[in-house]
């Protein structure tokens, strides 16, 4: 029987497979477990540090998943200042805005290399910190 990727198994064309008919199982003289149990024993420990391995690249982030969360925060905070202005062209206080936007201020920044669009980000990033200094300066 051969196992052939995630369309699982399927039976070989060939000769049947055969048993060996000879020795049988015995257990080593010194009773100590060296063979198989050590075997084991590092395998167990290679499972272990390939684990480790791909969790540690999952934490590792890659430019462009950096670009993107930039962005993405870039817009989010865009959103919020489009909010904040329609309140108060609405003639609402407008403190609901204000609040998504200070939220939205907090967020992590991802850097990025980028010199234009960490230009584009540190202007929507003043934009947003004036409009809270102008809040907070209506509110005393």
């Amino acid at each position: 029987m051969k196992v052939t990727g995630p369309t699982g198994p399927t039976s070989t064309q060939g000769r049947p497979a055969t048993r060996a008919t000879g020795g049988g199982f015995s257990l080593p003289a010194g009773g100590a477990a060296s063979g198989p149990a050590s075997a084991t024993a590092a395998a167990s420990t290679s499972n272990v540090a390939g684990v480790s391995a791909l969790m540690a690249l999952q934490g590792v982030e890659d430019p462009t998943e950096r670009r993107r969360r930039a962005v993405r925060r870039g817009g989010g905070l865009l959103d919020r200042l489009d909010e904040l202005k329609l309140a108060l062209l609405n003639g609402q206080d407008g403190a609901v805005a204000l609040e998504r936007l200070a939220r939205a201020i907090r967020e992590e920044r991802p850097d990025d290399d980028e010199p234009g669009l960490k230009d584009v980000l540190d202007q929507i990033d003043l934009r947003a910190a004036v409009e809270m200094a102008k809040a907070e300066r209506g509110r005393a």
